[in-house]
């Protein structure tokens, strides 16, 4: 544990101001490192998630008044943050029923939408999970802490550039992949290259998630599941009931071959993320295999059902980097639409992930590529999670220095 200059506040912001499981893991990562009493939990809008193991949050555009030109720290904790517009932001800070509605209303509306947007934020910014000095005058350090942007040259330029200069600006840079590397160095910027922080929630939060399988609805699945079971999610876009049937049918296979049950799990709750209904239509799918659906958004009983589990199948970036913490084996599913399309998971698994597991598999291979990370030594696994782990804090002391 490090200290934090005494008397300037730190600054940590981050998209865990909703509900997705990485994002809340983040901040957790950061105050455990840092150790500080002078932390500010920061997202785009105030709110309160720490009912589900988050934080509560105060409004980046409060912050920017409150604090004007005075002395702060600003640290981004890690996440996709380089290329989410103000668009998405501000919907997925909105209560689900809301969404619908609020699409129909605005989605053909430019100039309505871009006023709604900016209301929502408090801020005018194109891409607003990326802080400026010009609204934080008084910033004495600010911090990219791996963050990513494999789609960043997707983005038009006005909201390229307007990330590009706030990375310039930045006293410390990382990120958390090899494309997103490649990317700013095209455009002149050098970045360090550093695993996602929650390759550190075995080391640093392992006992409580330990303790946390022992109790409530985790424990009830593994109490239910004495073989074993596969920890599966999938976000709500593989909700077409052709996808659905096909993934059923590749689980049913699964769990024919292995023994071990299914547990579906959401890794997020926000729009555009994961959806219980996509879940039970799944299930209506399948007619032998043992499954159950896991219904906490609790992001401690999240890790402990993925870490007890035999191996995560996912569209989730986190649900792999939590399975690689904990030494499980683990691999992420493409949606058939985006092809061979470099997705942050695949990005990520190519520049983190073990030679003999595969970075992504199509919906067709679930039953197969699971078979194949289930047959990858476990030592092999644990001593990747441990190498991981000291890289990231060995890194994160180069953040700290900048901070005492």
């Amino acid at each position: 544990m490090y200290t934090t200059r005494q008397g300037l506040p730190t600054l940590l912001f981050g998209a865990f101001d909703r509900h997705n499981f990485g994002d809340l893991i983040f901040p957790h990562v950061a105050d455990s490192l840092l150790g500080s009493e002078n932390l500010i939990f920061a997202g785009l809008v105030k709110s309160d998630l720490s009912g589900v193991g988050g934080f509560s949050t105060q409004s980046l555009s409060h912050l920017a008044k409150e604090f004007g030109g005075r002395p702060i720290n600003i640290l981004h904790v890690g996440g996709e943050l380089l290329t989410c517009e103000a668009w998405q932001a501000a919907v997925m800070v909105q209560a689900s029923e809301k969404v619908q509605p609020l699409l129909r209303r605005l989605e053909a509306h430019r100039d309505e939408r871009v006023a709604w947007t900016r209301n929502v934020l408090g801020i005018s910014a194109l891409a607003p999970y990326t802080v400026s000095r010009e609204l934080f005058p008084g910033a004495v350090h600010i911090i990219f802490n791996a963050v990513g942007g494999v789609e960043l040259n997707e983005r038009d330029e006005p909201f390229r550039t307007e990330v590009l200069t706030k990375l310039k600006c930045a006293q410390y840079l990382s990120v958390r992949d090899s494309a997103t590397l490649d990317i700013l160095n095209g455009h002149g910027i050098q970045a360090r290259l550093v695993p996602d922080p929650a390759v550190m929630v075995a080391e640093l939060f392992g006992e409580h998630i330990e303790r946390t399988a022992g109790e409530g609805e985790v424990a009830a699945i593994i109490n239910a599941f004495p073989q074993g079971y596969i920890a599966c999610q999938f976000s709500a876009d593989f909700g077409d009931d052709a996808t659905l049937e096909q993934v059923a049918g590749q689980l049913e296979q699964l769990a024919t071959s292995s023994g071990y049950g299914v547990v579906l799990f959401r890794a997020g709750a926000a729009p555009w993320h994961d959806d219980l209904e996509c879940y039970r239509r799944l299930a209506g799918f399948m007619r032998s295999a043992p499954l159950k659906i896991f219904g906490s958004l609790d992001i401690w009983e999240i890790c402990a059902l993925i870490a007890h589990s035999r191996a995560f199948c996912g569209s989730s970036l986190h649900g792999r980097i939590v399975a690689m913490a904990f030494g499980i084996p683990r691999v992420n599913v493409r949606h058939p639409r985006y092809g061979s399309h470099t997705g942050k998971q695949a990005a990520y698994a190519a520049t983190w992930e073990l030679p003999s597991i595969p970075a992504t598999i199509d919906i067709s291979g679930i039953a197969a590529g699971v078979r194949q990370v289930l047959a990858v030594d476990g030592e092999r696994l644990l001593q990747h999670a441990n190498l991981l782990a000291r890289h990231y804090r060995e890194e994160f002391e180069q953040v700290v220095t900048l901070l005492q």
